[in-house]
């Protein structure tokens, strides 16, 4: 559930930065229409005509959801999308010529604000945290429900983050794989289960804050948690976000699995 202390931010290209209060939860919001009249255009690009037959039959015409072109691998996804300027794609993770992560940079190189969704089988693992570093803000898996996937695609437009809670378990345990994983690295809880220390440069309540938000907790969850004001949260988590070099939510809760090691 998003808290009431979410901003919208302006889609600015592949930087753009969330405000520190941005789609809170990592998984599991509810669908939500889209405001005023405006539609919501998508791009579907996956190399299976009947996996593109399927998605558009989910979504085109829901909650104010048009599928406005197709594609049938990265490179024609590119075209479509200079072509089409769709608001979201859908895109798979595996395909002939390019694949989604490659079209993913692909697309931020060329200036394309389209927010991407990345579709993937439970055989893709390895792809997870690549495609979110190239820019994906979602994961879904293919047999995503049809309600979650529209959910998706409605967060997605509006800069919130969903995943399929199957993906978010995934992600957590491959984040949590990452460098110093299983070498007794210098960020690991100690033998006594305390929390790692912090990393070099920042503060103890930082990365308590930054531990929580890779569990998942939301902004005000955090406030319970710790007993701080959200307007302290939130500064925390600026900090965080300059100091480890992210750019939203999802990409400073992997940062911290990775330094937890």
């Amino acid at each position: 559930m998003v808290t009431s202390d979410d901003t919208p931010l302006p889609a600015d290209g592949s930087q753009r930065r969330e405000h520190p209060g941005d789609h809170e939860r990592l998984s599991d919001h509810e669908p939500r229409p889209p405001e005023g009249p405006s539609r919501t255009r998508v791009l579907l690009v996956d190399d299976e005509a009947l996996m593109r037959a399927g998605l558009r039959l989910m979504i085109d015409g829901a909650e104010g959801i048009e599928v406005v072109g197709e594609a049938s691998d990265g490179q024609e996804g590119l075209a479509q999308a200079r072509d089409l300027q769709p608001d979201v794609i859908l895109m798979d993770v595996r395909m002939p010529r390019m694949n989604g992560i490659e079209a993913v940079r692909a697309l931020r190189e060329q200036g394309s604000t389209a927010r991407v969704v990345m579709l993937t089988a439970f055989d893709t693992d390895e792809f997870l945290l690549d495609a979110l570093r190239a820019g994906a803000v979602s994961f879904l898996l293919k047999d995503t429900p049809p309600e979650q996937v529209v959910a998706a695609v409605l967060d997605a437009a509006h800069d919130r983050v969903r995943f399929s809670p199957e993906v978010l378990a995934r992600l957590v345990r491959l984040a949590s794989a990452g460098p110093g994983a299983g070498d007794g690295g210098a960020h690991a809880d100690d033998a006594s289960g305390r929390p790692a220390p912090a990393p070099p440069g920042i503060t103890e309540r930082e990365w308590q804050v930054g531990r929580l938000v890779a569990r998942g907790m939301t902004n005000q969850e955090i406030c319970e948690e710790l007993y701080l004001s959200l307007a302290t949260v939130k500064t925390h988590l600026g900090r965080l976000f300059d100091k480890l070099q992210v750019t939203n939510r999802v990409q400073l809760a992997i940062r911290v699995l990775e330094l937890e090691g």
